[in-house]
């Protein structure tokens, strides 16, 4: 039997206070645990992701699809990229981490012994009461988990129509099919809100203090001064009216390219040519402060975050002072931590002392964005 699993990651994550399923977890994001899982026990696993989100890279998918408004509209997504010839789909919500393989493994079970379908529930431990009064049995209760695992042709009967609800299951129900209870794992807790992700990252490391990562990045960069009088001088985003231009595809920002490449090295995601070739010609005359906000955006993605960025700009003119505390708030805006800027000449040597050019180094420091003692609530 042919089994295909849809990780449900399509979720704006409004009251987690962004796309939870990108948060880093114990050095990895949120949704690569719940994918590593889903293709254990699955020939095909589809990832539903928000539409921005669906030119990035995802090699622990099969296919990447969009989501929808509705979770059940993104399961609809999913299951439309669902092969036809699949007997079973597990429908699993990316926000659901900790589900181990062992339980996509007895939900599938399920399946192919002859259930509809089938999903993890646990007991309910709590006592439950009316708002008006009165106490609830419990007894016959459970908390209702992902994965999810159907018959494909029912579960595809059973969105037809496009139908909403809070599951799949209940969609299958609606047809008059029986959804077994396998038994849920306790720790297979949904996450919602930044207290819940702590809560995960200590079961995933038993809750000790992990000694955390670090990383360092050098970045440099040069541009010669243009021989266009219009061409601006950019420099860590502040613009030098009046002063000569640097010849380069995009604005030319040294600094700004520095920054880039040296937190790109420590992150180990290659350089600022790889990331932003010069013979993109959607990048001629780009803001190298945007294509600095994309590469962090891409380190916080792989389990990063700036600690500090240190930079030296070699240059003859203009004077750096005036402008250097609106530079350096201007590039700490951007890469979420502290940028300090140093002007230093060449004393007439070599061709930046001779005005030529601009040069600028730049070296940055990078620690895990998951580790319990990095607040996930800073900058």
């Amino acid at each position: 039997m042919s089994v295909w699993a849809i990780v449900v990651a399509g979720g704006s994550g409004a009251r987690f206070g962004g796309p939870k399923q990108y948060a880093p977890l114990a050095g990895r994001r949120v949704l690569d645990w719940s994918l590593d899982a889903a293709r254990a026990h699955a020939d095909g696993v589809v990832l539903v992701v928000p539409a921005e989100a669906l030119d990035q890279a995802e090699p622990g998918a099969d296919v990447v699809v969009a989501g929808g408004a509705t979770r059940s509209a993104s399961v609809r997504a999913g299951l439309a990229a669902v092969p036809g010839d699949a007997t079973v789909v597990v429908v699993h919500d990316a926000a659901r981490p900790l589900a181990s393989p062992a339980l996509f493994a007895t939900v599938i079970d399920a399946v192919r012994d002859g259930a509809a379908g089938a999903l993890p529930g646990v007991p309910v431990i709590d006592t439950i009461r009316h708002r008006d009064g009165g106490v609830i049995d419990r007894d016959p209760l459970v908390r209702v988990q992902t994965p999810q695992a159907f018959s494909a042709e029912l579960l595809r009967r059973a969105h037809a129509a496009e139908p909403e609800a809070t599951d799949d299951a209940a969609l299958v129900e609606a047809l008059g099919a029986r959804v077994v209870v396998v038994e849920g794992e306790p720790t297979n807790d949904k996450i919602t809100d930044p207290a819940d992700l702590a809560t995960a990252r200590a079961q995933l490391t038993g809750g000790r203090t992990m000694q955390m990562q670090m990383r360092i990045g050098q970045g440099f960069d040069v541009h010669r001064f243009s021989d266009d009088p219009d061409r601006p001088l950019v420099l860590g985003g502040v613009r030098f009216d009046g002063a000569a231009g640097l010849a380069g595809h995009s604005d030319a920002d040294a600094i700004a390219h520095a920054v880039t490449d040296a937190l790109l090295g420590a992150a180990g995601l290659g350089d600022i040519g790889q990331l932003f070739p010069d013979t993109d010609p959607d990048l001629a005359g780009a803001d190298s402060m945007v294509l600095l906000a994309e590469a962090v955006r891409q380190v916080r993605a792989a389990g990063w975050r700036a600690g500090n960025v240190d930079c030296t700009v070699v240059l003859e003119a203009p004077k750096l002072a005036p402008r250097k505390a609106e530079i350096q708030d201007r590039l700490s805006a951007v890469v979420g931590a502290p940028v300090t800027v140093k002007g230093k000449r060449a004393e007439q040597l070599g061709s930046l002392g001779r005005r030529e050019g601009i040069a600028c180094f730049a070296v940055a420091i990078l620690f895990e964005a998951d580790h319990p003692g990095v607040d996930p609530a800073a900058p």
